[in-house]
């Protein structure tokens, strides 16, 4: 049985925050949750103490499903390309109409840039997907789903993340940790076409590359994908945390039961969404930051 549910966070490191909230509330229909700054007691369960302080903006879809982006201020990091370095790379969003956003980002203004068009997930496959690459270098998979897909179809134009994606050399390593951690069963390895990761590392973009998923719940799953040799480790200032897609929170039943070792000790968070409860980080097999809400 797995012990993760479900993905309460996904935190992005964006040096303009105002500009995140911009595109997130005009062109996507998120909403503003909370903002306000990092608190001393979260930047050290992060082992990020430079981030004490620092601009956050939390936002909700419009279904008002309780999955948050969180936007906090990093520097920005010279020579960042999304998709060539190992760890958090996208997040899969559940929207009603790739197509309709494909268009829409194209327009004059848009601070979404289209990656990988909306196409099928393979001959006769009912989910349509896209990618396209936000402000702060982030990758969004906008994808629709069928009505009777597990865990349900998109509420609203765009709705929450529902997938999140992780990259690294050793698929093999990955899978194992979700299991032997947490109990996550992995699907085994197939071969898929991914558009972006193909174009950011210069490759014909009908290239297939191992991909694997880890089923939390009928709502939540991470993919794990292999990346090809010229992917890298991911360049972090030091004290603070990874530009882009930075960091995922996933509720655990206990922080108590886990048997593995944390950056810094468990502490309870009083800002939303937290509610007090206690909060732990980890690093994942492939370097991602995994932050474990206890339940």
């Amino acid at each position: 049985m797995s012990l993760l549910s479900l993905i309460l966070i996904v935190t992005v490191g964006a040096p303009d925050i105002e500009a995140m909230q911009r595109a997130y509330s005009e062109w996507l229909d998120y909403t503003v949750e909370s903002r306000g700054h990092v608190s001393q007691e979260l930047a050290e369960a992060w082992n990020a103490p430079k981030m004490a302080g620092r601009a956050f903006v939390l936002m909700q879809p419009k279904s008002k499903e309780p999955v948050y982006l969180r936007f906090v201020q990093v520097d920005a990091l010279d020579g960042y390309v999304p998709m060539k370095t190992y760890g958090w790379n996208a997040i899969e969003i559940l929207v009603q109409d790739p197509d309709g956003l494909a268009a829409k980002f194209e327009r004059p203004g848009s601070p979404f840039k289209v990656v990988g068009p909306p196409r099928p997930l393979g001959p006769n496959s009912p989910i349509r997907a896209m990618q396209a690459v936000g402000p702060a270098n982030e990758v969004l998979y906008l994808t629709r789903v069928p009505p009777d897909f597990r865990g349900g179809p998109a509420k609203t134009p765009v709705d929450r993340p529902f997938i999140m994606i992780v990259g690294g050399p050793d698929q093999q390593a990955v899978r194992n940790f979700y299991k032997d951690l947490f109990g996550v069963e992995t699907s085994d390895p197939v071969m898929a076409r991914i558009t972006v990761l193909n174009k950011a590392h210069g490759l014909d973009v009908e290239t297939t590359h191992p991909i694997s998923l880890a089923r939390l719940s009928d709502r939540f799953s991470i993919e794990i994908d292999r990346y090809p040799p010229t992917a890298t480790e991911r360049e972090v200032r030091p004290g603070e945390i990874p530009s882009a897609i930075s960091i995922v929170s996933v509720v655990v039943p206990s922080l108590d039961d886990l048997k593995v070792p944390t950056l810094t000790p468990a502490r309870k968070i009083t800002e939303k969404p937290y509610a007090g409860r206690r909060v732990a980080v980890i690093r994942g097999a492939a370097g991602e930051l995994i932050e474990l809400v206890e339940e």
